[in-house]
């Protein structure tokens, strides 16, 4: 029998992914996609690309439903529980920032589990609310998750590029076409808000704290996806490096690691992460890539639902990259 889903703000990029995989998922009824500003409009209004894939409206109403989704800005998610209550029974599961840090992982007597499956498979499946991890956070972790294990991790230097995407679906000055195109900026340097999150994370299995993590984003001339590389010391072989890494994820689906160059369209459009090795001396460069609005938001998301409720873990996610 389908579990009922619920989504709060899905009229932005997010949302509209979350849509894509939840009318399309074997175990899973969308009950309503909450927006008040498009309240009675049709979805595929809205998100034009599922025209023929649906007919359901949005809503400005609530309903009881086994998981609900919140696609909000950062900082609304906690005003939204603050002001409606929300059945006992239901999981939560926020894409924003609100819930990541342990210190701030509450609200009222709901306790969320940071939703990083690769680091907490085993928490995520009984837990009752999710704090879907951020983008880049996603993106970088995967790449040092196995380093941090082994205890190798020290000073750190990281780049890391987005597509547009990633600033929402509100224009601003730098999502612009005419600003975005042909351009490339970095921003937030060494300020990111995502530098906690993954902070606690490689604390969580390299307790010793002598992490330093220098990061620098930058702006993309594209519309989706994000390519890490991070920098370190180590002393290992990459032939070691390798077998490391495939052994940390070799029961995770959907986290790949490839001995030949790891580019972005590799996965786009997928909840794939890619994580690539490159070797000179005794210098290691991580190589990873995602695609921001799935792996990075909604399609974790949904991987997160599907361990919470029992399902296969990939179910619902099986989709081709845009290699060409």
């Amino acid at each position: 029998m389908a579990i009922t889903a619920g989504i709060i703000g899905g009229a932005g990029y997010t949302g509209g992914e979350l849509i894509r995989l939840l009318i399309h998922h074997p175990e899973v009824r969308v009950a309503f996609v909450h927006s008040r500003s498009n309240a009675g409009k049709s979805v595929s209004s809205v998100h034009q690309d599922l025209i023929g894939d649906t007919d359901l409206t949005f809503s400005g109403e609530l309903e009881d439903v086994d998981v609900l989704f919140l696609c909000l800005g950062h900082g609304e998610s906690k005003k939204f529980l603050a002001e409606n209550t929300i059945a006992s029974s239901t999981r939560i599961i926020d894409l924003a920032n609100d819930f990541r840090l342990a210190a701030t992982s509450s609200i009222g007597d709901r306790q969320f589990v940071y939703g990083l499956p690769e680091l907490n498979r085993e928490a995520i499946r009984v837990a009752q609310n999710i704090a879907n991890p951020g983008c880049f956070a996603t993106a970088i972790q995967v790449g040092l998750l196995p380093l941090a294990k082994a205890g190798l991790l020290t000073d750190i230097y990281t780049t890391g590029i987005t597509g547009s995407t990633g600033a929402g679906q509100s224009l601003s000055a730098t999502s612009h076409f005419s600003w975005r195109a042909n351009n490339i900026q970095a921003y937030k340097t060494l300020s990111h808000q995502h530098l906690g999150e993954i902070g606690e994370s490689l604390l969580q299995l390299q307790p010793a704290n002598n992490i330093d993590l220098s990061f620098v984003p930058w702006r993309g001339d594209f519309t989706r996806g994000i390519f890490i590389s991070s920098t370190l010391h180590c002393d290992l072989s990459i032939e070691e490096l390798i077998v490391l890494y495939k052994e940390f994820y070799k029961d995770h689906p959907f986290t790949h690691v490839s001995t030949d160059p790891v580019f972005l369209k590799q996965v786009v459009n997928t909840n794939k992460a890619v994580v690539g090795l490159e070797k000179a001396g005794s210098k290691l460069v991580v190589h990873s890539a995602i695609d921001n609005l799935l792996k990075g938001a909604s399609g974790q998301a949904v991987q997160n639902m599907n361990l919470v409720f029992g399902f296969e873990e990939q179910s619902g996610l099986g989709l081709k990259a845009a290699a060409f």
